[in-house]
């Protein structure tokens, strides 16, 4: 098993420390890869970030104490992410090439010609305040499943997480992430399967698994008990706010940025065809692992239910294909931290900093500190990963997505403007997490949606008297 493990990890780091002979000793290369990259790899490299270690202990956990009702994560997603990347994703590409910005905020900021100074400041502390939060929660994840599997202590699984990150970052940048990226979804995606498929054998085939699911009272329900609003009214409500949980990709700078990279923004389609057909086959196969979690293992008050994918491994598989699960694991929550790592040093370096750091050195000892501040947050964090990535999640997206997709569809609001978007978006998601209506509707949809009001609402107030807009 630890053998097993151990291949598959010295692998992936073998593939992003190689990505070392490419680099052009630049900035834009150590963020953006130098706007060279492929369609596939930006696609898998995108699947891999956006899934994580959020996809192998949040939502199985999840799915394990919801049951059918947590369908509507998977659909609401995907078909929120599918939507707004329609227009966005293109226009992102050629912001980022116009603008010659090497963080997303810098992007949002100057997309109009002018520099939205101000607003870029607040963009940044708030990418590397939640980006921060986000990349522990990956730690932990996998600090989850080290601990479950190989017996190590809890806080083991940060401290490799966190120096296997830094090797990453530190040897190509971007290009290292996208690059390891690509070869982890491949084994996510594998694992995946292969724990889906024994899983199934092993309760007598699907049917045998549909009426023993059955037998656990609500379970096969179409919608939670709990809601907001009772009924069928209460389903609805709750599966569209996940529509919005997958709008909130475009406010991802970690997401957004693999798009930014794209070689050529003529070759978009062909990035988001790779990145769908991925993302469809890994959710689903992971929602339909969680699901037959809760007949596998019987007793949801005996353990964490976030750690019901490892536990199912050890049940059913050998100790090779144990191994192979765990470095699954393990390469999606190092997947997605080390972008979040590279977003939140692009925030400090790009964004915050009085005078603009260009060194490469400066920018990998940036990287470092804020490698450091992850895994001191991940040993500290007491909250669950699950609960941890959606505050994020949604933190970031009613920030961001508003004034994303209001540039992308040709509007051009003021700076003040862009700033009371982003202020009262987000305080209308924490707001709506702190009074406790998370649990019946995602807070991300209300942030969103607050923000899209507060643009039409500034646009409607400065309206001039003959009846012509002018830009608020």
């Amino acid at each position: 098993m630890l053998i097993s493990f151990l291949f598959f990890l010295a692998m992936f780091a073998a593939v992003g420390i190689s990505s070392y002979r490419k680099s052009r000793g630049t900035k834009k290369d150590y963020y953006l890869a130098s706007q060279d990259v492929s369609p596939m790899l930006v696609g898998l490299s995108a699947v891999a970030t956006n899934n994580s270690g959020y996809m192998f202990i949040g939502v199985i956990g999840y799915t394990y104490a919801t049951g059918l009702a947590s369908i509507w994560l998977m659909l609401g997603w995907i078909l929120g992410d599918f939507l707004g990347s329609l227009w966005i994703h293109k226009s992102l590409r050629d912001a980022a090439k116009r603008t010659g910005e090497a963080s997303y905020a810098g992007v949002l900021a100057s997309w109009s010609g002018t520099r939205f100074g101000a607003w870029q400041k607040i963009a940044g502390i708030l990418s590397l305040l939640f980006l921060l939060a986000y990349a522990s929660a990956q730690l932990v994840a996998g600090s989850k499943a080290l601990y479950v599997v190989l017996d190590l202590p809890i806080w083991s699984g940060a401290v490799i997480g966190g120096v296997i990150v830094a090797a990453y970052c530190l040897a190509g940048g971007i290009r290292a992430s996208i690059w390891t990226d690509a070869a982890q979804s491949l084994v996510m995606v594998v694992a995946m399967g292969l724990l889906l498929y024994v899983a199934v054998q092993s309760v007598g085939g699907f049917a045998a698994a549909w009426q023993q699911m059955g037998e656990v009272e609500g379970f096969l329900s179409w919608y939670p008990q709990d809601l907001l609003l009772p009924g069928v009214a209460g389903g609805v409500v709750f599966a569209l706010s996940w529509l919005f949980a997958g709008i909130s990709v475009v406010g991802q700078p970690h997401v957004m940025v693999r798009f930014m990279a794209l070689d050529d923004v003529g070759r978009m389609v062909q990035a988001r065809c790779w990145y769908y057909l991925w993302f469809t086959i890994f959710y689903f196969m992971a929602t339909g692992v969680g699901m037959l979690s809760r007949i596998l293992l019987s007793d949801p008050g005996s353990f964490d239910a976030e750690l019901a994918l490892p536990m199912m491994a050890m049940e059913l598989l050998s100790p090779v294909f144990v191994g192979l699960i765990l470095a699954g694991i393990f390469a999606a929550t190092m997947s997605t931290a080390d972008s979040l790592v590279l977003s939140c040093s692009a925030a400090l370096t790009h964004d915050l900093l009085p005078k603009r750091i260009e060194n490469t050195r400066e920018l990998k000892i940036a990287t470092l500190v804020i490698t450091t501040a992850a895994v001191a947050w991940a040993l500290l964090n007491k909250q669950s990963v699950f609960s941890l990535v959606v505050m994020s999640w949604s933190a970031l997206a009613s920030a961001f997505a508003p004034l994303l997709m209001v540039l992308a569809a040709g509007g051009r609001p003021s700076q003040r403007l862009a700033i009371t978007m982003s202020a009262l978006g987000l305080l209308t998601a924490l707001i709506w997490r702190w009074v406790g209506w998370h649990a019946h509707v995602y807070e991300g949809m209300p942030g969103i949606l607050m923000g899209l009001v507060v643009f039409a609402a500034g646009r409607w107030l400065v309206r001039e008297p003959a009846g012509r807009a002018v830009n608020a």
